[in-house]
């Protein structure tokens, strides 16, 4: 079957529930600039990368283990014209090499699955952010505790407070929030429907098209029926002393 995020997030330009202002405002709170070196793993298509390139001048290294989407995010930043700026690398992100205080900003927006969890991505990325700088997680949380039959399990997220505590128990205290809207949320996710669907329409003989319709439906039902209520994201900074 196509991967689901390859079909699912093809008309994303940016992969998380969040918009182009708020990653603007993202790259204020840290003051870039043209000096400025930002890490963004699990890059995706790049849509952060080019946003903060295009604002701030600042130079970008984005690692992104899918190669259909690291080769939609190398043709997206050649078109903006940043090439000069913005430099995707194909691999794992859990792999790349993270030299000691080396970037201003360190970015992992909705993918802190590649070191299995948030703590685990925390600490993996703050030693390479220079002091003075900010490691930067973008991660969902409890608006309110699920209940115990929820699909998810209670214990996948921890609350709005609970995911602070993390950053700083790690010594990073956090300097900026920024939380989704429930128009982020409704854009981000009815994207994914609209794609899937598009996608079915397009390929109606495709062997996998009913697999890939029954996995649409399944998450268009956990966020209407659990996830839009109880389930929040933010972009969390915390700088490194």
């Amino acid at each position: 079957m196509p991967w689901y995020p390859e079909v699912a997030e093809r008309d994303h330009d940016i992969q998380d529930p969040t918009s182009p202002e708020k990653i603007r405002e993202l790259g204020e709170r840290m003051r870039l600039g043209p000096e400025s070196r930002v890490l963004d793993v699990a890059c995706g298509r790049a849509g952060p990368a080019i946003v903060l390139a295009s604002s701030f001048g600042c130079r970008i290294v984005g690692v992104e283990r899918a190669e259909v989407f690291a080769d939609a995010a190398r043709r997206r930043v050649s078109e903006a014209g940043l090439g000069e700026l913005v430099e995707i690398v194909t691999g794992d992100a859990a792999a790349f090499p993270l030299e000691p205080e080396s970037w201003d900003a360190v970015l992992c927006l909705g993918a802190s699955f590649v070191w299995v969890d948030l703590p685990g991505t925390i600490e993996a990325l703050a030693p390479a952010a220079r002091r003075g700088g900010h490691v930067v997680v973008g991660e969902p949380y409890w608006r309110k505790p699920p209940p115990d039959d929820h699909p998810e399990g209670p214990e996948t997220f921890v609350s709005l407070e609970q995911t602070v505590e993390r950053f700083e128990q790690e010594g990073l205290p956090v300097v900026s929030l920024i939380a989704a809207s429930q128009d982020d949320w409704d854009r981000y996710e009815s994207l994914h429907w609209r794609a899937v669907e598009e996608w079915i329409a397009e390929n109606p003989d495709h062997p996998e098209a009913d697999d890939l319709r029954e996995q649409g439906a399944r998450y268009k039902q956990l966020y209407l029926r659990w996830n839009r209520d109880l389930l929040g994201w933010a972009i969390f900074a915390g700088r490194k002393p």
